[in-house]
């Protein structure tokens, strides 16, 4: 009998879970499984806010994909995927094309602008291993460049990071915690630097227990953080931003602007054709595409419905990892055409929020934290997610063990 053609697109948390554990599931000629990324490497997209503020290097952040898969078992294709073509069951590549008998699809996200203009253009955002560099060495430039010109230009000290969500909060926490450091390099005055936070919600962290919360916003005003809270972003020009608050309108000018409110799937979805909300498939029970048995959807690219509230769980990457595992499980069901397909239902055990190395609040199995036991929590957490896909091998070589 014909090897069944296993395509899984993407090897961030979702896709190379569904890869590590399906490699284990099956045997070596039971079918053909092929994972394809664009880079040779797979990123702690969770640990992106550390590499951007330069409190880790950004080569922790990533490890090589051929550490933890099968080379007897999956084939690597290091290419961009350009389109998916559900009736021909073909995915078209940068430099080829592959074809397939089940498809994962993984493919990320991306930023989402939300038609802000200007965003695009003159403002960065922590989206890749790249994208962190990028960020972190321009902070540094625009550091060096103050006392290096003869007219001191104050809004090159000056950092605007829109969005007061997880991924802003974490980053301001690593942010603010480096300022001294870069100061001393630098030999720049720390009064003169401004870290200005900017929300449009009424809140901070949005939906998180409000105590918690309250900690985080003053743990970080404690270390020089502004915060505009129910301030949205109108414009980003090259010397800054344009916000409004009510009627209100100024311009907040910055040598940095970092968006991190928001984002949507990948565009690869939308160019196929499926049907899709911000690039996100509503998926069925199974994490099938409707009318595609075929087709499996994980990660950013997945919507899947919280039934109790009636609204998407966030895509994070507790959840990526878990449709992974479910993702593999039921694929081993179709290839062999034994068992039955599982329903997917998260288990979400927490969520933690770091504030910088040594601090941070979560909910965890129902208890609220802070502090030092929240930010110990958070690194057991870290170091999970690389056990789960790596084992204690890639744990030993990326984990983290500066607990306090």
């Amino acid at each position: 009998m014909r090897k069944p053609n296993v395509v899984i697109l993407g090897a961030g948390y979702g896709g190379l879970m569904t890869t590590v554990r399906l490699q284990k599931l099956i045997g070596v000629n039971e079918a053909n499984i092929t994972l394809v990324n664009k880079h040779d490497y797979h990123y702690e997209t969770t640990w992106l806010h550390e590499a951007s503020a330069g409190t880790l290097h950004h080569d922790r952040v990533r490890y090589p994909i051929s550490d933890v898969i099968d080379r007897n078992k999956v084939k690597f294709i290091q290419d961009t995927v350009t389109k998916i073509i559900p009736n021909e069951k073909k995915v078209l590549l940068e430099n080829g094309e592959l074809t397939y008998d089940y498809l994962v699809i993984a493919l990320g996200f991306e930023s989402e602008t939300f038609g802000i203009k200007g965003l695009k253009e003159y403002a960065f955002s922590i989206a890749n291993v790249d994208a962190a560099r990028q960020i972190r060495e321009h902070i540094e430039y625009q550091f060096a460049t103050y006392n290096a010109e003869e007219e001191k230009k104050e809004e090159r000290l000056t950092i605007v990071v829109g969005g007061a969500g997880f991924t802003g909060i974490e980053f301001l926490g690593e942010l603010a915690n480096r300022m001294p450091e870069l100061c001393r390099e630098y030999d720049i005055d720390p009064h003169k630097v401004r870290i200005i936070c900017v929300e449009a919600a009424p809140t901070a962290l949005p939906g998180f227990d409000p105590e918690l919360v309250e900690y985080a916003v003053s743990q970080l005003e404690r270390k020089g953080v502004e915060f505009r809270i129910g301030t949205a972003i109108k414009e980003c020009t090259p010397d800054g931003i344009i916000v409004a608050k009510g009627d209100d309108v100024e311009e907040i000018k910055a040598g940095t602007v970092i968006w991190a409110a928001g984002v949507r799937g990948s565009r690869v979805i939308e160019e196929s054709g499926f049907e899709a909300a911000r690039a996100r498939i509503k998926v069925d029970p199974y994490l099938r595409v409707p009318g595609h048995e075929d087709i499996f959807v994980v990660g950013d690219c997945s919507l899947v419905i919280d039934e109790e509230t009636n609204r998407p769980y966030p895509p994070t990457a507790q959840i990526a990892m878990q449709e992974g595992q479910l993702c593999a499980k039921n694929l081993a069901v179709l290839i062999r055409g034994q068992g039955e397909l599982e329903p997917f239902k998260p288990d979400i055990k927490g969520t933690v929020c770091s504030l910088g190395h040594d601090d941070a609040i979560g909910v965890v199995f129902g208890k609220k934290l802070w502090g030092a036991k929240a930010s110990f929590m958070k690194k057991v957490i870290d170091n999970r997610a690389l056990y789960l896909i790596g084992g204690s091998s890639l744990v030993m070589k990326k984990g983290k063990f500066k607990f306090f």
